[in-house]
Parts: structure tokens; sequence; C-alpha cells
């Protein structure tokens, strides 16, 4: 069994580019990310709404974020 104590020492960055990097709904690439005392930033360009809105709930659920200020911007082109 692994402790949960690892994955909480990581820096909240790079928990956050992990779990964007790994999920199937969030396009690899457009999406930057800024991180301050819990508070998260996305900003950059995705497709479509489900994805702004996926990135949004992937980032939400990781220990350690308390707000999310999403300002993903989709591009249908």
């Amino acid at each position: 069994m692994t402790s949960a104590a690892p994955m909480l020492s990581r820096p909240l960055f790079d928990r956050i580019r992990d779990a964007l990097s790994t999920s199937p709904y969030v396009p690899n690439q457009g999406v930057d990310v800024e991180t301050a005392d819990g508070h998260v930033v996305l900003r950059g360009y995705v497709k479509t709404f489900f994805q702004k809105q996926m990135a949004q709930e992937t980032v939400r659920r990781i220990d350690g974020v308390q707000q999310v200020e999403n300002l993903l911007q989709v591009n249908w082109a």
C-alpha cells in the first residue's frame, strides 16, 4: 500500500501538470498553469467547452487546490 504523503510533498504545480497531461479529456498542448498558495489559474486555448470544463474539474480535485480561475479560451478553429 502506498502512502499519500509522498504525493502531497510534490509541488502543487507538478501534480497539476501530471493530472492534466494524463487526462484523456484535456489536450496535452495549449493549457498553461499558474499556482500560488492553492490558487490555480488556467490560461490558453482548448478546442471545446467540454475540454475547458474537464480541465477545471481535473484541477479542482487535486489536494491543495483551493480555488481555480479558468481563463481558458475555446478556439473552434
